[in-house]
């Protein structure tokens, strides 16, 4: 199973994934795993938000911190555990600007992290932004970046078996389920 959640910024989405994952891994068994791709380093700001995360989502999870090798981080979680990614908008900028990876190799890379997870049985939630929503950029560097972004966001969307945007907390169902129950 894989289920894309998007939305704004503080829209509920984290909050929305991490009740989906917790309820697919109580229905499945298995591990619940978080694969963080935000990276404190000296930023106080972020240092204290992935800390404020960390106290929300509560007990049981097993952390994974990965800033861009999704697949190395996969390599880490059981077959037939429960997977929450948060987030592919920190993801993708990481692989852009702090990776040596192209984007044709992010793209295979997520391509190859979604029939990985399949094979495995590793129930999949990936988290995003949407970052895409106002008027285009007249700067280049962040219209390739919202273009990648926007590449990945179709192939997760095509690929998942459920897709949910949340607006103001509430989960608007594009496809699937939409974690029914979260």
């Amino acid at each position: 199973m894989i289920a894309f959640v998007s939305g704004g910024a503080r829209s509920g989405k984290s909050t929305h994934a991490e009740a989906l994952a917790r309820r697919w891994q109580t229905e499945r068994g298995g591990a619940r795993y978080y694969l963080a791709t935000a990276r404190g380093g000296d930023d106080a700001e972020m240092q204290a938000r992935i800390e404020r995360h960390r106290r929300s989502r509560g007990e049981g999870w097993i952390t994974l911190e990965e800033p861009f090798d999704l697949l190395a981080a996969l390599d880490r979680v059981a077959p037939g555990s429960t997977l929450l990614l948060d987030c592919l908008t920190l993801w993708a900028s990481q692989l852009l600007y702090a990776s040596p990876l192209s984007e044709a190799q992010g793209i295979a890379m997520v391509e190859r992290m979604l029939s990985e997870a399949r094979r495995r049985d590793v129930a999949l939630v990936i988290v995003s932004n949407d970052v895409n929503e106002g008027m285009p950029p007249e700067d280049a560097e962040v219209w390739r970046y919202l273009a990648f972004l926007q590449r990945v966001h179709r192939l997760v969307a095509h690929e998942a078996d459920e897709v949910v945007q949340v607006v103001a907390g509430l989960p608007q169902v594009w496809k699937g389920r939409g974690g029914e129950g979260a």
